[in-house]
Parts: structure tokens; sequence; C-alpha cells
């Protein structure tokens, strides 16, 4: 049986989720179509800790607020690295379009501090 977290542990096992699947979705890049043996497993093998983590963060957080953050700030940290290690193009869209997810993060992150 999973550990139950308090909250500010859940948002730090939350934080560490992300990584996890901000780490796996890189290597979905980084396979070329699932072609390259190493960046394939490691799909596989951090999306597994990211689920397993979440899979203890939302009986403390909820599952609304933890997979809206968790694939927010995601999104975002992803979107970064395209940018910036994979010089996928930056424009105004997307960049006002990442800020207002990240607004949304903060305004989850907010409500749940209130009810928890």
């Amino acid at each position: 049986m999973l550990p139950l977290l308090n909250v500010p542990q859940a948002w730090s096992v939350l934080a560490v989720a992300i990584v996890f699947e901000v780490a796996g979705t890189t290597c979905l890049r980084l396979s070329e179509g699932l072609s390259r043996l190493w960046p394939s497993l490691l799909i596989f093998a951090f999306y597994g800790v990211s689920f397993s983590l979440n899979a203890m963060v939302v009986r403390t957080l909820g599952v609304g607020v933890v997979y809206a953050v968790w694939s927010g700030v995601g999104t975002v940290l992803t979107a970064l690295i395209g940018y910036l290690w994979f010089k996928e193009p930056a424009t105004a869209l997307k960049l006002v379009s990442a800020g207002l997810i990240v607004m949304g993060v903060f305004g989850l992150h907010a409500s749940s501090r209130s009810v928890a």
C-alpha cells in the first residue's frame, strides 16, 4: 500500500513526478519514432516512475489538481526543452499560451491550499 503524504510532501513528490514525466516525453523525441533502443526503453521507465508517484499524490491532493498541475507544468517544461535543446521555434503565440498554462497552475495550487 502506498504511504499517505501530508500536503507539503505531496507537492514535493508531484514535482519529482513532473521531472520524470518530462524526461519520458523528452525520450519520445530522442527515440526517433521508437527506433532507438535506449531512449525507447527509458520512455516506459520514466513514465512508470511518474505514474507511480502520481498514484501516491492523488490520495492527498485529489486527481483533478494533480493531473492539471502535472500535465500543465510538464507541458511548459517540455516546450522549453523543445525551444532550447531541440531548437524548435518559440513563437509569440506559443509563449503566451505557455504563460496562460503557468497562470492556471498557480491558480490550481492556490485553490488546493485553501481547501487542504
